[in-house]
């Protein structure tokens, strides 16, 4: 039951995103006829071409065609390269996939160890170096930190590629720029949320036992800390799943994120619908995982 109101809900959130995102790319000036034939072209061939399109229907039509066809598994085509967008998204998803999923296992890596650290020593320097290391790279946007560590060890030491994703190592760069940001969100949850359990009953009697502390941190005090972390990396895969676009276009790795931005700009509008529509359908069912795994984790949400 519980499953069924979350997808049930989840659905009106994808619906609210496809209604918003297809009201808003026809906001946007620019006309996706005038970027195929030119501003010059005369007004027969606009007026054909626009009605091939189906841009000359009123919003209301278009919207309720585009989800008939979305009710039937068609995704439709390009405006411009008449390429099925199924095909498109096959191609562009799993690499975008790769990215946030090698961004994320660098955060957790990075961030829960700094943050078991940082807890352990809290009120000390070690404390002190790590939450000012973590605030000043959650400062750091990723169209700055992008380009800074291009320069660095690409351009300057040479050892990664530019951008691209002709080696291996290409991915190195964009999955660091997204994993360093989350680490630093992680070294602060697992600090906090670690801090929280330490002094509780249950762990000075564990101590008092004679168990080992290492025993103690990661047995009992990180898994009762463990349901924030589990929330925090299951949002923040939504978000790097959803939030590669300005990653993905600086390292022009050919993902989800730089094909919506090649679609806003050519006024694809078939094609800017269907990546919100995968954006969005990654985040909420992630979303539904997280909530999922939350429960299982905990049996006071379980049987609530």
């Amino acid at each position: 039951m519980y499953i069924i109101k979350r997808i049930t809900g989840l659905l009106t959130v994808i619906f609210g995103v496809l209604l918003l995102t297809f009201l808003l790319i026809h906001l946007v000036p620019g006309d996706p006829v005038d970027v195929m034939l030119g501003e010059s072209a005369n007004v027969a061939d606009r007026a054909a071409l626009r009605a091939e399109l189906g841009l000359d229907q009123p919003l209301a039509n278009q919207f309720g065609q585009y989800l008939v066809k979305l009710v039937h598994g068609d995704l439709g085509q390009s405006i411009h390269t008449h390429t099925p967008i199924v095909n498109l998204i096959q191609a562009r998803y799993p690499a975008t996939l790769k990215l946030a999923l090698l961004s994320l296992i660098i955060g957790i890596t990075v961030g829960v160890p700094l943050g078991i650290f940082a807890a352990l020593k809290a009120g000390g320097w070690q404390d002190f170096l790590v939450t000012i290391v973590s605030v000043r790279l959650s400062a750091m946007p990723a169209f700055w930190l992008g380009p800074v560590l291009m320069l660095i060890f690409a351009v300057w030491l040479g050892w990664l590629p530019v951008s691209g994703m002709d080696t291996g190592a290409s991915i190195i760069l964009p999955a660091v720029t997204l994993g360093f940001g989350l680490s630093a969100i992680l070294t602060r949850m697992t600090r906090t949320s670690l801090l929280e359990v330490l002094n509780d009953d249950y762990i000075r009697t564990a101590r008092a036992k004679g168990l080992s502390e290492h025993t103690v941190i990661l047995r009992h005090a990180l898994r009762a800390a463990l349901l924030p972390i589990i929330t925090i990396v299951g949002l923040q895969m939504g978000s790097l799943l959803a939030g590669t676009v300005i990653t993905e276009t600086i390292f022009s790795w050919d993902g989800i994120g730089k094909l919506l931005v090649e679609s806003i700009e050519k006024r694809d509008y078939p094609v800017t619908q269907a990546c919100v529509l995968i954006v969005a359908l990654s985040y909420v069912m992630v979303n539904l995982v997280t909530d999922i795994l939350y429960r299982l984790a905990d049996p006071r949400v379980r049987h609530a």
